[in-house]
């Protein structure tokens, strides 16, 4: 098996597992909206999410040692296109035809993408100099993109796929440096980018955790859209990645690109009327919010058998 199909195998099982770490995410949020970090801090179901992130997170390391960004960090969008029928399911409910059209959409693009980006194993890392450079801009750019305002949801998740780009771009250079033996293991420039990672992967997944107090489907596509993005301009620019093909190649990386874009935008498009959770589907049990969370606030809800008469019971 070849260097890229074992990335595009572990970049799809990543996928898997952050897709459903966003849906855990999106459930506590939606049922939280106020909760602040310590609060977070305190909850089982965000340290599961955590989990699932960490579990997605190590997968695409080992990805990113086999693959490049501009072949592992687009399959990311494939993250929205699990999510969908995770949520659906979780909601008591089917994937819409616009659902599956958007997924069809966006794993054409992918391919496209793929068949251009499909180049040789990674061998080029960021100095110390361009770690910090690529930093300095990024805690920058989020800094204007999670100020105070409007729309903070579609602000915070791309700030959180930036950050997670970023995040996987230096990871690449932490695993490329690491295991290149062609120095020491805890280098200066492994220690440093690691630091960088560390920060950039948490600083994303708390703006992640902000952005889905408004809905899944938009900031998660939002996210979708922007982490591949932050990726390809740091490798096509300082990682000496190319798309191959040549000018038709890139036309059709393009084209690829705008299918995906296409695709995301009417997956993120469905808001679905939110039904009741279950607590007891199996799947809903993996993704549980808190274990005292069956002595919610009461809802007003009828006596099945005295629909005329309302009383108290616990959700």
């Amino acid at each position: 098996m070849s260097a890229v199909l074992v990335a595009v195998a572990l970049s799809l099982v990543s996928a898997v597992a952050y897709a459903a770490a966003a849906v855990a995410q999106e459930r506590l949020a939606s049922r939280s909206p106020g909760a602040g970090t310590l609060r977070l801090l305190g909850s089982g179901a965000w340290w599961w999410s955590v989990g699932l992130n960490a579990a997605a997170a190590l997968l695409h390391v080992v990805a990113l040692k086999y693959g490049p960004l501009t072949v592992v960090q687009p399959l990311g969008a494939l993250t929205l296109v699990a999510a969908v029928p995770m949520g659906a399911r979780l909601a008591g409910r089917r994937v819409s035809t616009v659902e599956w059209r958007g997924t069809a959409l966006t794993l054409l693009g992918l391919g496209a993408i793929l068949v251009t980006a499909s180049g040789p194993a990674p061998d080029d890392v960021l100095s110390v100099p361009e770690a910090l450079a690529v930093a300095g801009a990024t805690a920058a750019l989020i800094g204007v993109l999670s100020r105070p305002g409007a729309r903070p949801g579609l602000r915070h998740a791309s700030a959180s796929g930036v950050a997670s780009g970023v995040a996987s771009a230096l990871t690449q250079t932490v695993t490329v440096a690491a295991t290149d033996r062609s120095g020491p293991l805890l280098s200066v420039q492994v220690v440093g980018v690691a630091l960088l990672v560390a920060a950039f992967a948490a600083g994303g997944l708390l703006l992640s955790q902000t952005a889905y107090r408004g809905g899944l489907g938009g900031p998660l596509a939002v996210v979708t859209l922007a982490n591949p993005l932050a990726a390809a301009v740091i490798g096509l620019s300082l990682l000496g990645e190319r798309l191959q093909g040549g000018p038709a190649g890139v036309l059709l990386a393009f084209a690829g690109g705008g299918l995906a874009s296409w695709g995301v935008v009417l997956l993120s498009r469905v808001t679905p009327a939110a039904a009741p959770a279950d607590d007891d589907h199996p799947v809903a049990a993996v993704l549980a919010l808190e274990p005292g969370s069956a002595t919610a606030e009461p809802a007003l809800v009828p006596r099945p058998h005295d629909p005329g008469h309302l009383t108290t019971a616990t959700r």
